[in-house]
């Protein structure tokens, strides 16, 4: 079963449980889904799934702090749990430790040295570890490599 048609038999399950917080996520994520489709007219994989619910959780921790500096609390909370329902449908991510080895092993393999080969390690990291790990961890790890 295609992580897509998963996250479809939760919306089902959501709805007959009446849980419409988590029905109401679930929604949000399929229409992400649907729009990418319609615009660039193709068929989505699990990776493309992966990298839409990615950036979704991206924008609901953004929204998290914006909420805290705002003492919106119950507006964190709200995200925080869209953030905990979306995460649900990510791959088990790799450690700090796997993708500190991972990027020290293309940095030398691409034989880059110093932060002028950021970009070149950055892209070559994004198509190793798309949906494995937090691409905010891997440029903190790139940068560190860099740096020695």
């Amino acid at each position: 079963m295609s992580l897509k048609d998963r996250i479809t038999e939760d919306m089902k399950a959501a709805m007959r449980a009446k849980d419409a917080p988590r029905l109401t996520t679930i929604r949000m994520l399929l229409a992400a889904c649907k729009q990418r489709e319609v615009d660039e007219r193709i068929v989505l994989d699990d990776a493309a799934v992966v990298g839409i619910v990615d950036k979704l959780i991206k924008q609901r921790k953004d929204s998290i702090t914006a909420f805290q500096q705002g003492g919106r609390e119950d507006l964190v909370a709200k995200e925080g749990a869209e953030v905990a329902v979306l995460e649900a449908y990510l791959p088990q991510r790799l450690s700090a430790d796997e993708v500190a080895s991972t990027i020290a092993a293309l940095v030398s393999e691409l034989g880059a040295s110093g932060p002028g080969d950021m970009g070149k390690v950055m892209s070559a990291a994004k198509a190793r570890l798309a949906g494995k790990a937090e691409m905010g961890l891997v440029s903190a790890a790139v940068k560190q490599a860099l740096a020695r």
